[in-house]
Formats: C-alpha cells, sequence, structure tokens
C-alpha cells in the first residue's frame, strides 16, 4: 500500500520527460495515486499533434494515467472543461498540482524595464493568475484534505539577472500562494509551492538555467545541484497526508542555496586564485 493509494488528482504543466510536475506525477503514481493529466494546446494546422504525443508517450506507460486533455489556461471556459473531465473519469480529487508559467521570448530576453503591456499582461495572466482560476473551478471538487502546489523560483524572492519579467510572476505567484491558502483553508484545502533549483528543463531553458548550474554548485552549502528525484519527492510530499499541517510555505528546494547571504566558499576559491595569481 503506497503513499496515494486510493487518492486521485489532477496534473497541470507536464510538457516532456523532463518536466518537474511530470517527475512529481511518477511519484504519485508509483505511490498507488491515479492522475488525470493535462498538456499544451496544439495548433490545428498541427496534423502530428505535437504537444499531446509528447506527454500521451508518457503517460500511455501508467495505468494510473486516467486521461490526458488539452488545456488553455487563458480559457476559462476551457479550464471549466477540464475540471468537469476531472468529475467525470476521477470523481473527487486530492491533489492539484499547477506547473504552469509563460512569457513570450521578446518580453523575457530584455530588462524588465523593457517588458511590454500586452507581454507583462499576458506573463502574470498565464504564469500567475491561473493558479487561482484553477483552484477556484476545482474548489467543488476538491476533497477535504486536499493539497494544492505550485512551482516558483528564487527569483520571485531577490532579483535574478536573466530571469527578469519571469521573476516578476513568481513573485505574484508567490504572494497568490500565501492568499489562497487563506481562502482554501476554510474548505481544509492546502495551498504551497516548491521553490526548486535550476534543473535542466524545457521552461529553464529560456532564462539561462543552465549558466546558474555552477554558481549554485559553488554557492549552496551542499556544494552540489539537485536532482530531479528531490524535486519530485519534496512535491509529492507536499500533495500527501504526510504534509497535514503545511500551508502557505514556499518549500526551497535549492541544496540551501537561497540562506546564502554572501558567496561562501566560491568567495574563498576566488581568493585563493587572486593569491596564486599575485604569487605568480
Amino acid at each position: 500500500m503506497g503513499l496515494f493509494t486510493g487518492k486521485k488528482g489532477l496534473i497541470v504543466g507536464v510538457a516532456n520527460g523532463n518536466s518537474i510536475a511530470w517527475g512529481i506525477a511518477q511519484k504519485i503514481m508509483e505511490e498507488g495515486g491515479e492522475c488525470g493529466f493535462t498538456h499544451l494546446p496544439d495548433r490545428e494546422d498541427d496534423a502530428r499533434k505535437k504537444n499531446r504525443r509528447r506527454v500521451s508517450q508518457l503517460t500511455d506507460n501508467f495505468e494510473q494515467a486516467k486521461f490526458l486533455v488539452p488545456l488553455d489556461v487563458q480559457s476559462d471556459e476551457n479550464i471549466a472543461e477540464v475540471i468537469k473531465t476531472a468529475e467525470s473519469e476521477l470523481g473527487k480529487i486530492d491533489f492539484l498540482l499547477h506547473s504552469v508559467a509563460f512569457a513570450s521570448l521578446d518580453d523575457l530576453r530584455v530588462p524588465t524595464v523593457e517588458c511590454s503591456r500586452e507581454g507583462f499582461k499576458m506573463a502574470m495572466d498565464i504564469s500567475a493568475y491561473s493558479l487561482i482560476a484553477l483552484t477556484n473551478a476545482a474548489r467543488p471538487i476538491l476533497n477535504e484534505g486536499a493539497s494544492v502546489c505550485a512551482m516558483t523560483y528564487f527569483g520571485g524572492e531577490k532579483a535574478v539577472p536573466g530571469y527578469n519579467m519571469m521573476g516578476v510572476c513568481k513573485a505574484a505567484l508567490d504572494s497568490i500562494v500565501k492568499y489562497l491558502s487563506f481562502d482554501m483553508g476554510e474548505y481544509n484545502v492546502r495551498v504551497n509551492a516548491i521553490s526548486a533549483g535550476p534543473l535542466k528543463t524545457l521552461a529553464s531553458s529560456a532564462v539561462g538555467a543552465k549558466e546558474m548550474l555552477d554558481l549554485y554548485a559553488a554557492v549552496s552549502p551542499l556544494n552540489r545541484n539537485i536532482t530531479m528525484e528531490e524535486v519530485s519527492n519534496a512535491g509529492a510530499f507536499l500533495l500527501s497526508s504526510l504534509a497535514g499541517g503545511i500551508t502557505g510555505e514556499i518549500m526551497h528546494v535549492d541544496a540551501g542555496y537561497n540562506i546564502m547571504g554572501s558567496p561562501g566558499r566560491m568567495a574563498t576559491e576566488y581568493k585563493k586564485m587572486q593569491d596564486q595569481l599575485g604569487d605568480k
């Protein structure tokens, strides 16, 4: 009997096999949970349905994956359709994972001060407001004791050059997690977020996570980067009954990077290098 035996929920945001959402979903299904999945809508002219195919290649291997449907989080009608499908296929649900973020490259790859008005609105709508919309739509089918979990990043707490507009969105998302935790507490539903360190995912490639890997390994107390398994374990924990007393939290899974007030050991290594150059 697994941790999620008899539990059912909705996973929003799997793009491919490297997605954090997929790592968490796998952990849940391995522990006996049943999941419904969404994928990015495919363009009408895309006969190959690439977005659906990327996710179906994963979910088709699991009996516990009960459905896969497209979701445009900017459409309240589509959100309602997905929740209706979840109720039809799963009944009441015990967890909802939100792993959705997007900003156009034109607005992401420029200094935040140059972000366009339309780009700001779209990024906020998809990356932040969608958590409100999904939680509100799912409210009637969430069991007492259910858990909602979102994915955030340290760039919402501190300025991280290169993260730019997405950092503003994550700051909004972090605040939304706290306010929703109060609102949903009335229904005995918890709302939390995971703040993961850099991993090689499709989403992270757009914001320069690859360049951050060496920095995190050098600065973090554990002197290394995190693994997908570590983030997946943390996500599954927050969505499980083991985290029953936790809500409104931003759980950092970043090898401790967020606690550092200085470059730590990296500063020591830099000084050694300077001393060596001075000796020469």
